[in-house]
């Protein structure tokens, strides 16, 4: 038997320093496992910030995901992110799915006062939200009907964006809900009959509302401020009637006798014949008669036919007589008429053969729809849809085209000359990016198309015309000054777009002016031939420059006619200024005189007033002066003076909500002098 002499001191070292090795490579195994995959949270917020921040303005590190609680707007209990606060940052990119969503700690998260566009995403990840601030941002769609699942949600603001569709009646079951704003949006629908005794702030104001807004004791508390700028509500909140439509074909017809509704039709039939009054003793008269009438016609019948064959035979010989005479005329007529049908024959093949041939060409280019468009169409259908032109552009000519399926798009067809040194790979690229843009104010591309020099584009078609035609009239048409509402909202929506080009994309527009403003369903300002002049690479074939197109040129275009100057934010953002100017004067770009700040304004209110007679200007002129300055900024000869489209966005919708809170004061000013 083999006996161990090993003391037990030297046994217990031995375990300790066993224990010690495998604490070790344990630890060291976790760190790297750490190391290897970063905290969940970590992965979130970068992810965020791949599509959220464009520019790089969050000071996020991933090179150091353990210390994320130390990131820029984060603040974490526990290694968990509860707050995350980034305001004010010039964040122009999208919120993707699957990112901020995953942080199910989150108490507060608040992105306000950015640029942020798109649909807002799911939220239903957020279990612990407290408060939700996405305000004064570019967000488009409709409510995201997941921010209903969170049951802690108390604050909600989704102000100044471009949100539709109708606010969703479930919010009346957010039990803990003390603040909701949805002002400054564009929901339609009614207003929810919000009750909770919690809620202490709520404003719909500036949206597209109809309806009755509901009488609750709540809804009674806030009172009409809450619901100004909905033309469509009315109420006793909103001190406004409601006046109620005739309903027709309210009351039935009276009843008329009818068989009962499980006999057939020919039952129905056989009562009416039952129902009909009895003649027997004359039935036997009636027939002699009925049968001495069909004899007389019978006779009458054969005589006729016996006539016309007689006739016929004479006819016939006749002719026989005649025809030996009139071969040579047959024959020669026959030859005639065969050359001709063979010279209509050849000229209907040919032009199908031309048509072959364009179709032949056509075919032989694509038609690409952008990313995520269905495919409604053929170039088939394209090509053989009805064409009525629009108007010649600085790249291309617009048409108007109505498809098989009655669906009405606008094509246009690019200048080959213009875009000579364009490569069919470089144009794919270039309407890729361009397809991709997706915000409420750009007209919408839907699918391009190249063969050989033959381009064209595919937009959505806007029935209600141009910026243009509402400022200046048309020949069936006069103008009226636009209220300066009218001025702002316009305004505000191009500043939208702009802002979205050069911020999400850092593309420009290239071709600002109010003829590529159109005016969409709900007569919101959509940019229309945007990102396109970067593609012209020779000038255009009149050198005469039309006077109002040159007016939109910033002057360090005019001094220097070089593409990559023409093509600038700075310069995209003088062509808006002077858009504004042309808004709220009326008067053509070429027009516009070149003033100082205070003599342009003193300048624009005389124009209003000479446009204006009544009363109201003197209310709005302030709201005049303030949309002048922005326009005055916009249009300063030095580019590094103008501001960016974002900081113009800004102070257009500081204007909104200046004015709108103005209002406010005066209503309840209004209401408690009535109510003393």
């Amino acid at each position: 038997m083999l006996r161990c002499n090993i003391p037990i001191s030297g046994f217990l070292f031995f375990c300790f320093l066993s224990f010690f090795v495998i604490a070790s490579s344990s630890s060291s195994s976790t760190n790297r496992t750490k190391r290897a995959f970063p905290h969940r949270d970590a992965s979130s917020l970068l992810l965020f910030k791949h599509k959220a921040d464009l520019w790089n303005k969050l000071r996020f590190n991933s090179n150091k995901s353990s210390s994320f609680c130390q990131w820029w707007g984060v603040t974490c209990y526990g290694n968990r992110v509860v707050r995350l606060i980034l305001e004010d940052l010039y964040l122009g990119g999208k919120l993707v799915p699957d990112s901020l969503n995953k942080l199910d700690q989150l108490r507060v998260l608040s992105l306000k006062n950015n640029s942020l566009t798109g649909s807002l995403p799911d939220f239903s990840g957020l279990v612990n939200l407290k408060s939700l601030f996405l305000d004064h941002n570019s967000f488009s769609g409709t409510f995201p009907l997941s921010v209903l699942e969170l049951h802690r949600l108390r604050t909600l603001d989704l102000s100044f964006n471009s949100l539709t569709g109708p606010i969703p009646s479930g919010l009346v079951l957010s039990e803990r809900l003390t603040y909701l704003r949805l002002d400054s949006n564009r929901f339609n629908g009614t207003v929810p009959p919000l009750n909770q005794s919690s809620l202490h702030t709520f404003n719909v104001s500036v949206n597209n509302l109809t309806g009755a807004v509901p009488v609750t004791t709540v809804l009674l508390r806030f009172g009409i401020y809450s619901f100004l700028k909905n033309p469509n509500l009315c109420g006793e909140i909103v001190h406004k009637e409601c006046h109620q439509r005739t309903k027709f074909f309210t009351q039935s017809p009276p009843a008329k006798e009818a068989p009962p509704p499980s006999m057939s039709l020919g039952q129905i039939a056989q009562i009416g014949e039952l129902s009909k009054p009895n003649h027997g003793k004359h039935i036997h008269s009636r027939l002699v008669v009925i049968l001495g009438f069909l004899l007389g016609a019978l006779i009458l019948l054969i005589s006729i036919a016996c006539l016309i064959a007689a006739v016929k035979r004479r006819r016939d010989s006749k002719e026989r007589e005649k025809g030996k005479e009139s071969t040579a005329v047959v024959a020669s007529d026959a030859a005639e008429t065969a050359e001709v049908a063979a010279a209509i024959q050849m000229e209907q093949e040919s032009e199908l053969e031309e048509k072959v041939k364009k179709l032949q060409a056509a075919k032989s280019g694509s038609l690409v729809f952008c990313a995520g468009e269905a495919h409604v169409y053929t170039m088939d259908q394209l090509m053989t849809a009805s064409a009525e032109l629009l108007g010649r552009g600085t790249v291309g000519t617009t048409y108007k085209a109505l498809l098989d399926s009655r669906l009405i798009v606008t094509v246009k067809r690019l200048d080959a000359i213009r875009l000579a040194g364009v490569g069919r790979e470089k144009f794919e690229r270039h309407m890729e990016s361009v397809g991709a843009l997706g915000h409420p104010n750009l007209v919408p591309l839907r699918a391009y198309f190249q063969a050989k020099e033959e381009r064209l584009l595919i937009y959505d078609y806007l029935p209600n015309g141009s910026l243009s035609s509402l400022v200046h009239g048309t020949k069936s048409s006069r103008a009226k000054p636009l209220h300066w509402t009218s001025c702002l909202k316009i305004a505000e929506d191009v500043a939208q777009g702009l802002s979205y080009i050069h911020q999400a994309w850092q593309l420009v527009h290239g071709n600002l002016k109010s003829s590529n403003v159109l005016l969409g369903p709900d007569f919101e300002a959509c940019i229309a031939d945007y990102c396109l002049v970067a593609l012209a690479t020779n000038p255009p074939l009149d050198s005469n420059e039309d006077a109002d197109a040159a007016a939109y040129k910033a002057p360090e275009a005019r001094r220097n006619n070089n593409s990559l100057t023409y093509q600038s934010v700075k310069a995209d953002v003088y062509s808006f200024g002077i858009l504004m100017l042309e808004l709220l004067t009326g008067k053509q770009p070429s027009k516009l005189p070149v003033l100082p700040l205070d003599e342009m304004m003193e300048w624009v209110k005389k124009m209003r007033e000479e446009c204006e007679k009544n009363g109201n200007w003197r209310e709005d002129r302030d709201k005049f002066g303030m949309l002048t300055e922005v326009a005055v900024l916009c249009s300063l000869a030095s580019p590094e003076q103008r501001p960016t489209m974002w900081q113009v966005l800004k102070m257009l919708q500081e204007i909104k909500e200046t004015a709108v809170m103005e209002e406010c004061e005066l209503v309840m000013e209004s209401t408690n002098s009535g109510s003393s």
